[in-house]
């Protein structure tokens, strides 16, 4: 029999909270009126632990109201209750509630004096991602941890996407091609050469600062000569990315490499659509077992504006299921917090536009190998 019992805080149990808080905690206190509200209010959650009726402990769960972040803005254990695993249950009842209301990252905020509660969020998969200074009363520092809490169980009825990361910083492009590939081909080689040979032949050569970047013309050309059917939606016309550089020679340049992939895409039975890739026509190729790479802009992922390709593995009513091949290991990502990532189909459509005054949108769908 389990040592305690898990619920939704009630109205009528305002009163031990209050206790329970005043007991635990000097500065920064939730008041009877907060509890109240947070109680009463629909969106958030305020979870309690209970032993023979008795109120142990609690951990309060804030649901922003316009992402799918959920956070954990306080948790408290009766001090005689203390060692006895009682905080991590309570952590893992508030992620199953966060994750039953479709919130895919759980968020919280440490003292970062608290080694013991730091030593705990790191055991259960939270990694650091930003501090906040002056933030407790006392002007202490917090520090801020993260972990992804919903996962996608992958349906049959879409095409399996194998996970590949890029292994360089400049090519997502490459990386997500040969997950698409390889999901239409079971013997497709998922190395390191491989991945360069791609970059070597889709590069647009200038891009930003640093090595050229990978354009949809070219990753379509790629898919081609590899034997994969490919389509390609680019919403401009002409060379891309020219307004990345300031030099009329590298203009220049730029316009060259954009006529030598249109002149061998004319060789090709590669169908080119200057029009936006729309949520229905993804949907439609991924239902098809066609793989789409969709060129996006990271602010929605990290706050960089950047762009950065990705391969869509799956779609529902409520998100969008990426795969994005780039991997932060210094900041303590894995494999894991990069597959079957749950975007939501609005934020999607934000994310798939690159650019500001007239966005740039492209994609490559990836079909499978050509009968010879």
């Amino acid at each position: 029999m389990a040592e305690f019992c898990f619920r939704l805080a009630e109205s009528d149990d305002i009163n031990a909270l209050v206790a329970l808080e005043n007991q635990c905690f000097v500065d920064d206190r939730i008041s009877r009126r907060s509890f109240r509200r947070f109680v009463e209010m629909p969106r958030d959650r305020v979870v309690v632990a209970l032993k023979e009726g008795v109120l142990l402990g609690y951990c309060l769960v804030l649901m922003h109201a316009t992402t799918r972040l959920a956070r954990i803005y306080s948790i408290a254990v009766s001090p005689e209750t203390r060692g006895r695993g009682l905080g991590e249950q309570l952590i893992r009842q508030a992620e199953q509630y966060a994750v039953e209301a479709d919130r895919i990252i759980m968020r919280l905020e440490v003292r970062e004096d608290n080694t013991s509660a730091i030593a705990l969020y790191r055991r259960l998969g939270y990694r650091q991602f930003g501090c906040y200074r002056d933030y407790y009363e006392d002007h202490g520092t917090a520090l801020r941890f993260e972990r992804r809490i919903l996962f996608y169980e992958p349906s049959k009825q879409f095409r399996a996407v194998p996970y590949y990361p890029q292994t360089t910083d400049f090519s997502c492009g490459p990386a997500a091609l040969i997950m698409a590939m390889a999901a239409q081909d079971d013997d497709l080689s998922l190395t390191t050469l491989e991945e360069l040979r791609i970059w070597r032949e889709a590069t647009t050569i200038f891009m930003l600062a640093g090595h050229g970047g990978c354009g949809p013309h070219g990753l379509a050309l790629a898919a081609w000569n590899r034997g994969f059917e490919a389509t390609a939606y680019v919403s401009k016309e002409g060379a891309l990315f020219k307004d990345t550089v300031r030099n009329d020679n590298k203009k220049r340049v730029l316009e060259l490499v954009h006529e030598g992939f249109m002149h061998d895409l004319g060789k090709t039975g590669i169908e080119l659509h200057h029009d936006p890739l729309t949520l229905e026509n993804l949907e439609q190729s991924l239902k098809a077992g066609q793989v789409p790479i969709i060129l996006i802009s990271t602010w929605q992922l990290n706050r960089s504006r950047v762009p950065h390709w990705v391969t869509v593995c799956a779609i529902d009513n409520q998100f969008v299921y990426l795969h994005d091949p780039e991997i932060d290991a210094e900041a303590g990502e894995t494999v894991a917090d990069k597959q079957h990532l749950p975007v939501d189909r609005k934020v999607f459509d934000q994310m798939s536009r690159y650019g500001k005054n007239q966005p740039l949108q492209a994609a490559v769908i990836v079909g499978p190998k050509r009968k010879t």
